[in-house]
């Protein structure tokens, strides 16, 4: 028996019997009925009232308890179950039943979207490898996903953007979109713990959502870009103006030969061999440029030919016996028989061995030896003796200390003047070090002041593990 049905029923019959009372009230001051029978008459409608309205609400009763058991979003099960605590009803409850049963599923269908599109944002914003941060109309932080907390710490929702960026220029820009202006994008420098360049972007979040976001950063390091394009701006103003002084040499006798020395044979012999000089070391720079070019667009690709080392050193000293001879130097090596074969492309390698050779000849003091040795050492910073190595020494003025790390820089010189006296084109070493870094080998320098330098190249044995080795800038 359902008490709670029940109680329901009296309120319902009396609300349902007052325009019945309200007639016989009428007819009674009419004096068309007597009080006795009104009365009769009303209690009689209020029970017949009472006795059909209770299988309705028992209905409805029963229909709202079934509601109440599975709620918007429940399960199939749930609703199965509730189906059979209502039982048989009369057709309006039923159908009242079944409207409720529609509004169940289709809010059901709908929370699972709503659950499903919500996993996915929620991935997605945890995935993204930029710092993103959600912030309200105060600029106080609403959200950050891990690579902003790992950017900027632990980041405590609720409190300031100024908390975690002391930057002005990031904190304007986000006033300023808070304000109603449109998205800013802004750059500036953190220099902790390291010095990073960061791209800024700050943009309005139209609907008030994700916990009253107004806006949106993001950040992006920048820094790797910028160091590229002011690369870029140095190398195209190292190489303009080691191309200007050539050019400018040339043109100068041009003009002399042109005007005062015309007819000064002397002069114009003198002044030719001066300008083939220079048009051959600018020939040597375009080369040099378009060699680097070429091996940088190749850098990431490991060549995997074998190359048979000792025959090409030998090869290239061959070919620099006679500039050596120029200078009084002899060139010895010292290349065991059984030297292995390493991983390569021949033409770079020869190249990178005539580099270092013809570095050691010409800086070398005239008259003494340069050395090639090549070896297999047992241990190498845990190598496991997987690699070759081979030294180029000199016996020359040496280089000083501070010079080193940069001598693989494009266009570096310990001595411009001498340099360029020497044809040297600043090139070499760079194009050494790009060559190494394809092969996934690496360059030591080491020297000493008045005795000489020694340049030694690790290469990948053939057929052995391959090993990544890091090569520093």
């Amino acid at each position: 028996m359902n008490f709670r049905g029940l109680r329901r029923v009296p309120p319902l019959a009396i609300g349902l019997a007052l325009p019945s009372a309200a007639v016989l009230a009428g007819l009674f001051f009419a004096g068309r009925v007597d009080l006795a029978t009104a009365l009769a008459a009303a209690a009689a409608i209020l029970v017949l009232l009472a006795i059909g309205v209770t299988p309705f609400v028992l209905s409805l009763t029963r229909v709202q308890a079934a509601i109440d058991g599975f709620g918007p979003a429940a399960e199939a099960a749930a609703e199965t179950a509730a189906s059979r605590r209502v039982g048989h009803l009369g057709r309006s409850a039923a159908a009242l039943w079944q409207s409720a049963l529609r509004l169940n599923r289709g809010w059901r269908e709908r929370s699972q979207r709503a659950e499903t599109a919500l996993a996915g944002a929620e991935a997605v914003f945890a995935a993204v490898p930029d710092p993103l941060i959600l912030i309200d109309r105060q600029r106080r932080i609403v959200r950050a996903n891990p690579a902003a907390a790992e950017f900027v710490g632990i980041v405590p929702e609720a409190s300031d953007l100024a908390a975690s960026l002391r930057n002005p220029v990031v904190l304007t820009a986000a006033d300023a979109v808070l304000g109603g202006a449109t998205a800013r994008i802004v750059d500036f420098t953190l220099s902790v713990p390291v010095e990073r360049v960061m791209r800024a972007r700050i943009a309005r979040v139209e609907d008030a959502a994700l916990g009253g976001a107004a806006a949106i950063l993001t950040l992006h390091d920048i820094t790797a870009l910028k160091a590229a394009e002011q690369m870029r701006a140095d190398f195209v103003a190292n190489a303009g103006h080691e191309l200007k002084t050539p050019l400018a040499t040339l043109v100068g006798f041009i003009e002399t030969l042109l005007g005062a020395a015309h007819d000064d044979g002397v002069a114009r012999d003198r002044f030719l061999g001066i300008m083939r000089g220079e048009a051959g070391r600018m020939s040597r720079l375009v080369d040099d440029l378009l060699s680097l070019s070429r091996i940088e667009l190749n850098e990431h690709v490991a060549p995997k030919s074998q190359v048979e080392i000792a025959p090409l050193i030998e090869q290239v000293a061959d070919v620099l016996e006679l500039r050596a001879s120029e200078r009084g130097t002899s060139l010895e090596l010292s290349l065991p028989d059984d030297l292995p074969s390493v991983l390569g492309d021949e033409d770079e390698l020869a190249q990178v061995f005539q580099n270092l050779i013809d570095n050691a000849i010409k800086y070398g003091r005239p008259k003494t030896t340069v050395t090639v040795a090549a070896d297999c050492p047992s241990t190498n910073s845990g190598t496991g003796g997987h690699f070759v190595r081979i030294a180029v020494s000199d016996q020359g003025e040496g280089i000083p200390g501070e010079h080193l790390p940069r001598l693989t820089e494009r266009f570096y010189r310990v001595d411009n003047a001498r340099s360029r006296e020497l044809g040297g084109t600043g090139l070499g070493l760079a194009i050494v070090k790009h060559i190494l870094n394809r092969h996934r080998g690496r360059l030591e320098i080491s020297s000493a002041l008045g005795v000489g330098s020694t340049f030694t190249v690790w290469l990948q044995m053939a057929g052995a593990e391959r090993l990544e080795t890091v090569i520093e800038p």
